[in-house]
C-alpha cells in the first residue's frame, strides 16, 4: 500500500468507522484500494498518476456502477493530515454514504 493508502487504512481497519472494510480487493478484472461490502462501497486513494488515467478510471468506475458497486475517490494528498479540514470531510463522506448505501447509523449497539 502507498503511505496515504496505509493512513487511510488506519482509519477505517477493524470497524472504526462502524462499517467493515477489505483493502485490495479483487472484483472482476480489478482491485479495489478498499471495499465495504456491506455498503457495495469501493474507496480509491488516487496519486498523482491518477490526473493521467482519468479516462481509464472513469471506464473502471462504470463498469463497477454496472456491478452495483459505487466508487469514492480521494486524493492522496488529502489524507496525510487527518486532522486537516479536507481528510476530516472524506472521512464524514464515506460514513455518510456507508449509512445511506446501508440504511443504518454507522455507530450501533450504544458504542460511539
Amino acid at each position: 500500500m502507498s503511505g496515504s493508502e496505509q493512513v487511510l487504512w488506519q482509519i477505517i481497519r477493524r470497524r472504526n468507522l462502524g462499517f467493515g472494510f477489505r483493502r485490495q480487493y479483487s472484483v472482476g478484472p480489478y482491485v479495489l484500494d478498499f471495499y465495504c461490502p456491506e455498503a457495495s462501497m469501493c474507496v480509491e486513494v488516487d496519486g498523482e498518476q491518477h490526473a493521467l488515467t482519468k479516462d481509464r478510471d472513469a471506464k473502471r468506475d462504470a463498469w463497477l456502477f454496472d456491478q452495483g458497486i459505487m466508487t469514492l475517490r480521494i486524493p492522496s494528498l488529502d489524507l496525510f493530515d487527518y486532522d486537516s479540514a479536507k481528510s476530516a470531510r472524506f472521512i464524514e463522506t464515506i460514513c455518510k454514504t456507508c449509512e445511506e448505501r446501508t440504511g443504518r447509523k454507522r455507530y450501533q449497539d450504544g458504542w460511539r
